[in-house]
C-alpha cells in the first residue's frame, strides 16, 4: 500500500520535498479497540514486509503473529522499495533526483511515519521494535512522542551515530564515489562500486567469530578463499535488488542519527519517554557495542536491558529468533 502526503514535507536539513509518499504493509487485523497494533521498523536495506527479511519473529505462530497483532512496518524514505527515493521524478526538474535526493535524519522518518499513523487513526501503539537503523527511528519517535507506544524494543541500536559508525558508511560512500559509473546518471550508477561498500558493510555487521565458523578454508588452500567468494556474492547479490543512490542515501540518514541535535538533550528526551522499554544488544556487535544500548537503558525510566550472546554480531538481531522471543515474551506478560 501506498500512502500519498498531500503537503510539501519539511526536513531537518531545511530543505523540502514535494510529493512524499510511503510504502508500507499491513499484518493482521486491527482490533475493534485500536489496541494490537506493533510498528516493526526496518533495517537499512529491507522493504515493507518484515515476514519476508524477519521470517522467525512475523508469521503464524511467530512471536508477532498476524492473528494477535495488526503489524505496521514502513519502508524507509530513500529506500528503492516504494517509497520516495533518489529515483523518483523530482518535480523541480522533470528528472530523477539520483544525486540530489535530499538525505531523511531518523527524525525526518519518525515525522513522515506520524502522518501515516494518523491517516489510519491510530491514536496508541502496543509496540515498536526495530533494529539498527530501525531501532534509530523508533527512538526518535519515541522521543516526539513519548506516550505513544505501550513499549519499546530498540535492538542493537544507538541515541546518536558513533565516530566509528560514520567512518565506516564513509567508507562505503567512498567505494561507490570511486566508480566511474557515478559520475553519469543513470539508473545503474555506481552499482559496482555498491558491491564493495556492502562488502565492507558485512565485515561490520559479521564477526571475527561468524567468519571462523562458516568460512573456514582446507589448509592446503593457497588461494580463493571462502571469505572471498563470500564477500563478493554478498555484493552481487545486493546490486540485484537494491541502487547505489538509495545506499549512500541511507548511509547519510544514518550518520545523521543524533537524538539530541540543536537545543535538545539526549538524555533529556530519553527520559520522557512514558514507555516500558526493553533494550537489547548483541555481545558481539561490532558496528552498535553493548555500550551504546547501556546508554539508552540508563536514561530511560521504565527500562531494562537485556544483552544476547551471539556469535552473529550485529547481525543477531535478525538471526537470533528464539532469544528474542523469549524475551519479548518475558517483556509483554
Amino acid at each position: 500500500m501506498t500512502y500519498q502526503v498531500e503537503d510539501s514535507f519539511q526536513l531537518e536539513s531545511g530543505k523540502q520535498i514535494q510529493e512524499l509518499h510511503l510504502s508500507y504493509t499491513t499484518i493482521g487485523n486491527l482490533s475493534l479497540n485500536k489496541d494490537n497494533v506493533v510498528w516493526i521498523f526496518q533495517a537499512m536495506t529491507a522493504n515493507s514486509n518484515p515476514a519476508e527479511w524477519w521470517p522467525g519473529m512475523v508469521g503464524e505462530g511467530k512471536f508477532f503473529d498476524p492473528e494477535k497483532y495488526f503489524i505496521i512496518c514502513v519502508n524507509m524514505p530513500g529506500s528503492c522499495y516504494g517509497s520516495t527515493g533518489p529515483l523518483d521524478i523530482n518535480r523541480a526538474t522533470g528528472k530523477p533526483f539520483y544525486k540530489e535526493f535530499p538525505f531523511f535524519t531518523s527524525l525526518d522518518m519518525a515525522r513522515s511515519f506520524q502522518l501515516l499513523k494518523n491517516h489510519l487513526g491510530i491514536h496508541k501503539i502496543y509496540l515498536g521494535i526495530g533494529g539498527s537503523m530501525g531501532g534509530q527511528q523508533l527512538l526518535a519517535w519515541a522521543c516526539m512522542e513519548p506516550s505513544l507506544f505501550e513499549f519499546i524494543v530498540p535492538i542493537a541500536t544507538n541515541a546518536f551515530h558513533s565516530p566509528w559508525g560514520k567512518a565506516f558508511n564513509a567508507s562505503q560512500r567512498m567505494c561507490i564515489e570511486n566508480d566511474p559509473s557515478w559520475q553519469i546518471d543513470g539508473t545503474d550508477a555506481g552499482k559496482n562500486g555498491m558491491k564493495v561498500a556492502r562488502s565492507i558493510a558485512l565485515i561490520s555487521y559479521r564477526h571475527y567469530e561468524t567468519y571462523g565458523s562458516t568460512q573456514q578454508d582446507q589448509k592446503e588452500l593457497l588461494e580463493d578463499f571462502k571469505s572471498e567468494s563470500y564477500q563478493r556474492y554478498q555484493g552481487e547479490k545486493l546490486a540485484k535488488r537494491f541502487n547505489a543512490y538509495s545506499y549512500y542515501t541511507l548511509t547519510k540518514s544514518m550518520d545523521s542519527h543524533h537524538l539530541g541535535r540543536g537545543d535538545k538533550d539526549a538524555i533529556e528526551l530519553l527520559g520522557k519517554i512514558q514507555s516500558k522499554c526493553m533494550v537489547i544488544g548483541i555481545s558481539s556487535d561490532l558496528l552498535f557495542p553493548v555500550l551504546e544500548q547501556e546508554f539508552i537503558a540508563r536514561h530511560i525510566k521504565e527500562s531494562s536491558i537485556e544483552i544476547i550472546e551471539s556469535s552473529y554480531g550485529h547481525d543477531g538481531f535478525l538471526l537470533e529468533n528464539e532469544t528474542l522471543t523469549l524475551l519479548l515474551n518475558r517483556l509483554t506478560n
